[in-house]
């Protein structure tokens, strides 16, 4: 986007009494900027732009919402609730005791002889998506570990966040370490637990860690970050030219206000030109060309599931994120860094620093992926997750977790 077109989104956005084809033309370009800046968000497409008509495109994406069984997957739902009364939707998927893998040496310093709950795997999603986005990893793991998937407040099937409907306030990351604390507490109270993010979710657990410290020395046995940042993603360009991170930075505070704002009319153009951003979306999803388009629509969908003003009550935490310091607490034990060398919207450059401040973490990076690597190329990302539940002696050495998905190319290990 150029300077003068941001300056026309934020001129058009900021017009109410402008017809509904104004609000389309002034969502589109405002849209465009939040696909392009907001760290963490990440969407995908059924299809790409073809030189048919609306009719034939809907219609098309009609098939591909009917032709996978991606988010279908679901487990015992419970419900948690935040310091300030949000109340957080979470499923466990649970296995048989008797199942449970022999105590691992670091389960024994940690825990003793005496009879231990079951390792919990708490999955936490990205910005705009839900925890369906970790659907090819918990179709591998069920019944081989217990697992906890929660939505993130404001997303999926998590209520909005009381303190921004009541108090009009933002997100920070703060209050999302907090979240998951009242997750893995409702959830999973005792025992050993791995913790795993993705962007979004990554920034929860060092926000956990930050937050509660004696909770990971004490419990944490694994940790895996995958496509996430410590911080300084205020540098990130998003790929593209100097001028053109400048001038939407500059303008996107206002956008987002005016969008939050309007939030009715903005969703109707929202879902007027949603085929006007299938290209940006998707190039800052995924990296290879060969995505399969009803992964792409899957993803489309999460996103399409975000309200307009929840992305703008987020948005403003990615700036002020930094939690480079707490990842000295997740060092006396496995790590897994993971990103796509792809990535635009949490480069791997991220997940290289956050290895460098890890010696002993295994640092992944894999070719031909973007920032849904876990959808892009779920072989890999549930093949390096299976090898560090094993590591940390969450699973057995001989437990059987099958791949369900394909991939088109190797991770280079760093």
């Amino acid at each position: 986007m150029s300077e003068s077109s941001a300056e026309a989104a934020v001129a058009a956005v900021a017009s109410a009494s402008e017809a509904a084809a104004g609000w389309r033309r002034a969502t589109g370009l405002a849209g465009a900027a939040i696909g392009v800046i907001a760290a963490g968000a990440a969407a995908g497409v059924a299809i790409e732009r073809m030189t048919v008509g609306r009719g034939m495109r809907q219609k098309a994406r009609l098939a591909l919402d009917s032709a996978g069984p991606y988010g279908s997957l679901r487990g015992t739902p419970g419900k948690a609730y935040a310091d300030d009364g949000t109340e957080l939707y979470y499923e466990v998927d649970d296995v048989d005791p008797e199942s449970a893998p022999a105590l691992s040496p670091r389960r024994r310093r940690l825990f003793g002889r005496k009879a231990l709950a079951p390792v919990t795997v708490v999955f936490s999603h990205g910005y705009c998506l839900s925890q369906d986005s970790w659907h090819f990893q918990r179709a591998a793991l069920r019944g081989v570990v217990r697992t906890v998937h929660w939505d993130q407040r404001s997303h999926g099937r998590s209520a909005r966040g009381v303190a921004q409907t009541q108090e009009g306030r933002h997100v920070d990351i703060e209050q999302l370490g907090r979240d998951l604390k009242a997750v893995i507490d409702a959830a999973a109270p005792e025992g050993p637990l791995v913790l795993v993010g993705h962007s979004m979710g990554g920034m929860t657990v060092m926000a956990l860690a930050d937050q509660y410290p004696e909770l990971i020395r004490e419990r944490v046995v694994a940790t895996a970050l995958v496509g996430t940042s410590s911080g300084r993603l205020g540098e990130v360009n998003f790929g593209l030219p100097v001028a053109g991170v400048n001038a939407v930075r500059r303008v996107l505070p206002g956008v987002l206000k005016a969008l939050g704002q309007r939030a009715e009319l903005v969703e109707k153009g929202r879902r007027a030109t949603a085929d006007l951003f299938a290209g940006i979306i998707k190039r800052y999803s995924f990296s290879s060309r060969d995505v399969d388009p009803a992964i792409a629509r899957f993803a489309e969908r999460m996103i399409e599931g975000t309200p307009i003003d929840v992305v703008a009550e987020f948005y403003p935490a990615f700036a002020d994120h930094d939690k480079t310091e707490a990842l000295a607490l997740f060092t006396d034990m496995p790590v897994l860094v993971l990103a796509g060398v792809g990535d635009l919207v949490t480069p791997s450059e991220h997940s290289e620093a956050i290895a460098d401040l890890l010696p002993e973490a295994e640092l992944v990076l894999v070719p031909d992926a973007g920032h849904l690597v876990m959808l892009e190329h779920p072989e890999v990302v549930t093949d390096r997750l299976a090898d560090l539940l094993t590591r940390a002696g969450a699973v057995p050495a001989g437990a059987t977790v099958s791949g369900y998905g394909s991939t088109s190319s190797t991770a280079r290990r760093g």
